[in-house]
């Protein structure tokens, strides 16, 4: 496998760890004295769950680093509920895409293409407006009122690993919380950093935008 499929890969792996804090497969509760802590704890999730059920449509650029510095940039753009294209450029062969009932990844150079079922995926809970992140993972002190850290991980599925999704403060966000950046370590501690730059949130996006070409079926690469 090449440096460029293996960081995509990661990306791919980021993707389901962080997607099953919030919601699709029960990952481990958070554990939280009673008290003030409780009451906080509490009001922070319930910005992050604000947060990402008020994003109807977004883009982002991205900037993807794998443990080994293999870096891979690119622009998001996600589609509630369910819908995400990664997107590496015109001259790219690989990609990785969900229309809502499948995540693929599809690699032209090779001609092959992976697919998951979302519900099979995690990815399909991130954007979901009925799931509840307050259900699944914990918070991570920051030391930052403005910033959140969400940590998730599932003892009973361990191949999915463990993710920090990070949020901060910004009034020009949905909800007032943007997603900024995840943490993925994978079953074998590979680490993998997605930073999310320029997000544009309420843009048009047509549903064409997360169909690909086959390249099973002709050798073409993605338009």
């Amino acid at each position: 496998m090449t440096n460029r499929r293996s960081t995509a890969r990661s990306l791919l792996l980021g993707l389901g760890a962080g997607a099953l804090g919030l919601g699709l497969v029960p990952a481990l509760p958070a554990t939280i004295a009673p008290g003030p802590l409780a009451a906080q704890s509490a009001s922070e999730l319930d910005a992050v769950v604000g947060a990402l059920r008020a994003i109807g449509t977004m883009r982002a650029d991205f900037t993807q680093t794998d443990r080994q510095g293999n870096v891979m940039a690119g622009v998001m753009t996600l589609k509630r509920p369910g819908k995400i294209r990664f997107d590496y450029g015109k001259d790219s062969d690989f990609l990785v895409i969900s229309n809502g009932k499948s995540l693929y990844v599809v690699d032209y150079e090779v001609s092959q293409v992976e697919r998951w079922p979302i519900k099979n995926s995690p990815l399909g809970a991130l954007f979901d407006p009925e799931r509840d992140v307050k259900r699944f993972g914990k918070l991570v002190p920051t030391g930052n009122p403005d910033v959140i850290s969400v940590e998730v991980r599932d003892p009973k599925k361990p191949e999915f690993g463990m993710i920090n999704l990070i949020f901060v403060r910004n009034a020009s966000a949905p909800g007032g919380w943007q997603l900024t950046h995840w943490v993925a370590l994978d079953a074998q501690n590979h680490r993998t950093r997605v930073q999310l730059t320029n997000q544009r949130y309420g843009v048009p996006v047509a549903d064409s935008t997360f169909t690909f070409r086959d390249p099973r079926r002709a050798s073409r690469r993605p338009g």
